[in-house]
């Protein structure tokens, strides 16, 4: 194969689930000794594309090679025979075992049978001296060892089975910028041994510190391949999210000015180790704050912070200019912080439950349950909500699961508003909701602020966080960035900031 040429090709590809094309006519090309990121919002199309190539999807049109061969790869078995390993987020290894077991659990050295251990031990600890530049006692379980040590544990097992293709699935998420680094090192490494790693990450900065190339998708397709010296930030932040910068026109703003309002909450340097940098976060009485900020910059675990569904462990809350001590859900509740949370299916809405039995449910659980709600209650409360809220089908009894995506998003709404808080924290409040819904939600949100009531607004739509926010708060690499009101608001400014470098 000549050195111009792609190891691994994959062209036209089609995937497609019940009512959802993930994949339409996408290409993507590894080199050898390259390291090509895999780009795009959530929603892209990479994790679909990444479980074709490794054989947990099959395709549905498109075909694959490798070292100019066509193959079919049914499983990810197959994948790792033809030398396509993968490393995810998570490490899927086994940490009650040794890490010279996990590095060549099936693959032992024997005789006769029995285990070698000793001359596994040695290989193991030659292999990761050679190869990962890591001194480490091979016979201790994986677990005695950090999160990034498993990591680079992880990569020294899939390049140990000669590996042509690795993939590097989010393998940054959890480690800070030593052991990114130390990460970074043993990828370089790899490329000049000449291995083609497929590298998926939020991080730009990241990107441009350690990829030649990137390829970018955008709701299934393809958009484009470049080499990454010649793709500035704002292009690649404009092709991610489907905008370009130079035609870009301001979107009419609605949301109503409260900069006399006093602070309802302040947040000083909360943060989470692996989560999120320390944050400060400010919000008036009656305003609403949009954060925005690609996938990944950190939005969805600063809202997590201020409601307690994750434990600070730096900073401090402020309610009303008074120390606030809310370390679980239930104190934010309490303190009338509400929060509907991105995973709508997962940690809203309770499916074999009736509309009317989601809507009561978290003011059901202030009283406990042992002071039930009377159920002529229950039934006003309901009919309020669904008349209020328009929601469809106008039916207590129904099963929520049985309700759009709109649908399911207003009683998991009204579940919050019964329960008449100070912040409405919406993460997503839109997604995955047809245009008429959203904007039913969009002049909700306005409407509550306008009645006094303060809201954190969280949308990977750009305009929509412009139309509805006072003041917008920007996260790029699990840190504040930057923070902007008034005139200052507007497309090119946000995603200038978004892109950053």
């Amino acid at each position: 194969m000549r050195e111009n040429e792609p190891i691994m090709q994959m062209t036209d590809i089609h995937k497609q689930f019940p009512g959802v094309k993930a994949l339409s006519g996408v290409n993507f090309r590894l080199f050898p000794g390259e390291v090509h990121a895999l780009m795009g919002e959530n929603g892209a199309g990479k994790s679909t594309l990444i479980k074709v190539l490794t054989g947990v999807y099959s395709i549905d049109e498109g075909h694959v090679t490798l070292d100019r061969k066509p193959i079919q790869i049914g499983s990810p078995q197959e994948a790792q025979r033809e030398g396509i390993s993968t490393v995810y987020q998570e490490v899927n290894l086994c940490p009650n075992l040794s890490v010279a077991e996990n590095i060549y659990i099936g693959r032992e050295p024997r005789r006769f049978g029995r285990i070698l251990w000793k001359k596994m031990n040695q290989e193991a600890a030659e292999l990761l001296r050679k190869r990962m530049n890591l001194e480490i006692d091979v016979t201790q379980p994986l677990h005695h060892y950090s999160v990034a040590v498993q990591q680079l544990i992880a990569i020294a097992r899939a390049v140990s089975i000669s590996a042509k293709v690795l993939i590097l699935d989010e393998p940054t998420s959890s480690l800070d910028r030593g052991e990114v680094m130390q990460l970074f090192t043993v990828m370089t490494r790899l490329k000049n041994e000449g291995l083609a790693i497929l590298f998926v990450t939020h991080f730009l900065d990241q990107v441009y510190e350690i990829s030649d190339r990137i390829t970018i998708l955008r709701n299934g397709e393809f958009v484009g391949e470049y080499m990454a010296e010649e793709l500035s930030r704002i292009d690649l932040v404009s092709k991610m999210i489907g905008k370009d910068l130079h035609v870009l026109e301001d979107l009419p703003r609605t949301a109503a000015s409260s900069n006399t309002a006093e602070n309802l909450l302040e947040a000083y340097s909360i943060g989470r180790k692996g989560s999120i940098e320390p944050t400060d976060l400010t919000i008036r009485k009656g305003e609403i704050v949009g954060l925005a900020g690609l996938l990944g910059s950190g939005r969805t675990e600063l809202a997590r912070l201020m409601f307690a569904a994750d434990r600070a462990d730096s900073g401090k809350l402020q309610l009303s200019d008074s120390p606030a001590a809310i370390h679980t859900p239930r104190q934010a509740i309490d303190h009338g912080i509400a929060f509907c949370s991105e995973n709508r299916k997962t940690e809203g809405i309770i499916d074999d439950l009736t509309i009317r039995e989601n809507i009561i449910l978290a003011l059901q659980a202030t009283r406990g349950w042992f002071k039930a709600i009377p159920r002529k209650r229950q039934d006003e409360i309901a009919d309020e909500y669904i008349r209020a809220l328009n929601i469809n089908p106008p039916n207590p009894e129904q099963l929520i699961k049985n309700l759009s995506g709109g649908n399911q998003q207003k009683v998991l709404l009204a579940r919050w508003l019964l329960m008449n808080p100070k912040l409405l924290i919406l993460d997503e409040p839109t997604r995955g909701i047809d245009i008429g819904a959203k904007a039913e939600i969009q002049k909700l949100v306005l409407s509550l602020a306008q009645k006094g009531m303060s809201v954190l607004f969280i949308s990977s739509e750009l305009e929509e966080v412009l139309r509805v926010s006072e003041r917008i708060v920007v996260l790029r690499d699990r840190k504040k960035v930057k923070e902007m009101s008034g005139e200052e608001i507007s497309q090119r400014n946000v995603m200038k900031a978004i892109a950053g470098g």
